[in-house]
This record gives C-alpha cells, structure tokens and sequence, in this order.
C-alpha cells in the first residue's frame, strides 16, 4: 500500500526489510500516524520521551483503552523511534493502562462453608438453595 506520505512509505519499506507481518505493519502505522495527529501533524524527529509519555498517558487516561491496546501503540512508537529514526527512547514514564483483575467465577466448597455460616435463619436457607442446594446445617 502506498501512502501520500514519504515518511509513511519510509517506515512500511522498514517494516518489510524487518519482515514484520503485514498486519502488524498496518497497525504500526495506525499508531504512528494516531501519534502523528495527537500532536498537530508534527514530525515524530521533532518529537521526543515527554511526547510520547503524554501521548500513552493520553490514552490510557482519556480515552480509556485497554492494556493490550496501549501496549500495541508504545510498540509501534519503540519501533518508530528505534529501527526508523534512529533515536532509541529512554526513560519513559508515561501512565499505563491497568489490566483488568479477574474475579473468581465461583467459590470453593470452603468459601461457600464460610459465607453461609455467616447467614443467619431464612438467608442461609435462601442461598443455600440458590447455591445449589446444600443443607442449612451442613
């Protein structure tokens, strides 16, 4: 694909050189070209760390974006930085996306000892019944 940019064009030919897939070369270049317009058409060379910490921040914060997300941008942006400019980046601090926690989908047979103990008279029978039928006393 060709694009009306020359630097575009410079940082597909890179990516192919590298034998990056072809779909992560097209969202390599999302993310640059997302980085491009976050800062008002600036050339990333005049771009540096602050830059780009407050364009991940940006998107972790303001647009609230998963952690595979942002990771898929500051990828691009290490890429960019490294293999086309030639200017590695150091000392990033830019505010990360947080993963998601994962609660537990059910209880263990202990848990669920300890919280229906904790009921008293009909909420015990109740949840009990709902927990798939365990005895009251049990």
């Amino acid at each position: 694909m060709q694009y009306k940019s020359p630097f575009l064009n410079e940082v597909q030919r890179v990516l192919r050189v590298r034998g990056y897939a072809y779909q992560t070369g097209k969202t390599y270049i999302y993310w640059i070209r997302y980085y491009i317009k976050f800062h008002q058409d600036q050339h990333p060379k005049t771009l540096a760390e602050p830059d780009v910490e407050r364009f991940l921040s940006y998107l972790a914060v303001s647009r609230n974006v998963a952690v595979n997300t942002q990771n898929q941008a500051f990828n691009a942006l290490i890429f960019l930085y490294r293999h086309v400019l030639n200017q590695p980046l150091v000392g990033l601090d830019a505010c990360r996306a947080k993963r998601a926690r994962k609660l537990p989908a059910v209880l263990n047979r202990p848990e669920m000892k300890a919280l229906l103990y904790e009921l008293q008279s009909h909420n015990r029978l109740l949840a009990s019944l709902m927990y798939g039928g365990w005895a009251a006393g049990e």
